[in-house]
C-alpha cells in the first residue's frame, strides 16, 4: 500500500499543474500579505491570530480549488477506464480509494503549509516576529474543517459525475459574495473581521465561540463521512463503462 501511495503522490506532485498552482498561490499570498494583512484587521496587529486567520481565509478558495484539481486526476474519464484493471489487484477497491484520497490530502497539506511558511517569512522580515505557537489553533480551525469537507465531498461528487468537481470549485467564491450568518463566519472569513470588534480588548486574544466550533466540527465530520461513503460506492459512470466494455466483448 505504501508503494501505491508514493506512486500516487509522485503522479500528483510531479507535474506542471502543481508547479503552476504553487506559483499562483504564492503570488496571491504575497499580494494579500502586503496589501491587507500588513495593515491588520479590526484594529489588531498584522501578526495577531485574527490577521493571520483573515490571511488564511483569503487563501482558502485557492486551496479548495487545488484540492479538487488533485481529485480530478482520480475521477477523470481516463481514470475510470482503468477501473477494471484496479478490480483485478489484490487490494480492495475501498483501500485503493483511501490511498488516492490520502495522496490528494498530502498535496493539499503541502499547499497549505506553503501558505503558512510564506506568512512566516513575511512576519520575520517585516516585524522580526516568530511566535508561531499562538497561530496553530487559528490555522487548524480555519483550514482543517473546510479542506476535510472539500476532499470528502469532492471525492463523492467526482465519482458520481466528473464535471461536478468543476462546479464545486465555485462554492468558496459564491460564499465570499453572499452574506452568511455569524455562525458560519469562518466559511468566508467574516469572523476574523467582525468578531474582534465585539470584544472589549483592543487587541484581544484569539477565541472561538462554541457555536462556531460546533459548526466547524460538523463540517469536518460530514466531509469524512462523505469520503467513506464515496470510497465504498462505485461510480455510476464507471459501472456504465465497465458494462459497455463487457457488452462489446460479448458482441465480438
Amino acid at each position: 500500500m505504501s508503494k501505491i501511495y508514493c506512486y500516487e503522490c509522485r503522479r500528483l506532485l510531479w507535474n506542471k499543474f502543481f508547479g503552476g498552482l504553487i506559483v499562483v498561490l504564492l503570488c496571491y499570498g504575497a499580494l494579500v500579505l502586503r496589501g491587507v494583512t500588513i495593515l491588520g484587521v479590526s484594529h489588531t496587529a498584522p501578526f495577531s491570530p485574527w490577521s493571520f486567520g483573515d490571511y488564511l481565509s483569503r487563501m482558502l478558495p485557492l486551496l479548495w480549488i487545488g484540492a479538487l484539481f488533485f481529485l480530478s486526476f482520480f475521477t477523470s474519464v481516463k481514470a475510470r477506464r482503468t477501473a477494471s484493471l484496479i478490480d483485478t489487484t489484490p487490494m480492495l477497491p475501498s483501500h485503493f480509494a483511501f490511498v488516492r484520497c490520502a495522496a490528494a490530502f498530502t498535496g493539499t497539506v503541502i499547499l497549505a503549509l506553503l501558505c503558512i511558511v510564506e506568512a512566516a517569512v513575511f512576519y520575520r522580515q517585516m516585524f522580526g516576529w516568530h511566535d508561531w505557537s499562538s497561530m496553530v489553533f487559528p490555522a487548524l480551525v480555519t483550514l482543517l474543517p473546510p479542506l476535510g469537507f472539500v476532499l470528502g465531498s469532492g471525492w463523492l461528487f467526482g465519482r458520481l459525475r466528473h464535471w461536478m468537481l468543476y462546479v464545486w470549485m465555485s462554492i468558496p467564491i459564491l460564499l465570499a459574495m453572499i452574506p452568511l450568518p455569524e455562525i458560519m463566519g469562518l466559511w468566508n472569513g467574516s469572523f476574523f473581521t467582525a468578531y474582534p470588534l465585539t470584544l472589549e480588548e483592543l487587541d484581544p486574544a484569539f477565541t472561538l465561540p462554541g457555536s462556531i466550533a460546533i459548526v466547524q466540527l460538523l463540517l469536518l465530520v460530514v466531509g469524512v463521512t462523505m469520503l467513506v461513503f464515496g470510497s465504498k460506492r462505485r461510480s455510476i459512470c464507471t459501472v456504465s463503462y465497465t458494462h459497455l466494455r463487457a457488452h462489446e466483448t460479448c458482441a465480438d
